[in-house]
């Protein structure tokens, strides 16, 4: 029997949510069920959004965002969406029906004050002794990156945006 560990992708890099979901990737191979949920997210084009139907009900994904909330013109709408999004999550790792659950940009429902850190680390403190938690997104807290037994952050040297390349499905979405 192995630890669950708790596992942060951080950091003004891409490919956080890729880590996280090559994780499910590795996951999904030995037979493994995943959740994912995403809390910020709304793209419907991401082609995560597609692998549930691939993999014969071992993974979900649950999109339960609008968009990104710094520029949103309602921000109670989203602080609801937000606490609605946490309090799955907290079912989900209750009910330790999965292997592996990542919180896809949950990091910001932390500096927006959406949702209480306390909450969200005590809910992963206590997930069952074998359930593997990843934590994505920018600005990962001090206090979140104490209680992590993996912390990984992303640092952008070059990104192809600046150079007037669009994101591009497949590789960014």
């Amino acid at each position: 029997m192995g630890k669950g560990l708790f596992v942060i992708y951080t950091g003004d890099g891409k490919g956080k949510t890729t880590a996280a979901l090559g994780m499910a990737v590795r996951a999904l191979g030995h037979g493994y069920p995943v959740t994912v949920i995403q809390f910020i997210k709304s793209n419907d084009r991401c082609g995560e959004h597609n692998l549930p139907r691939r993999f014969d009900g071992l993974l979900n994904v649950h999109v339960m965002g609008k968009g990104f909330t710094w520029q949103s013109e309602n921000l109670d709408e989203d602080i609801a969406l937000a606490r609605t999004a946490w309090d799955f999550a907290a079912q989900t790792i209750t009910e330790g029906k999965v292997k592996l659950l990542i919180l896809d940009e949950l990091t910001y429902l932390v500096r927006y004050n959406m949702v209480d850190e306390n909450e969200i680390l005590t809910a992963i403190a206590n997930r069952p002794v074998e359930m593997h938690i990843v934590v994505t997104g920018r600005h990962a807290s001090e206090k979140m990156i104490a209680a992590a037994d993996l912390v990984t952050e992303m640092t952008e040297i070059k990104h192809p945006y600046q150079q007037g390349i669009p994101a591009q499905k497949g590789v960014d979405f």
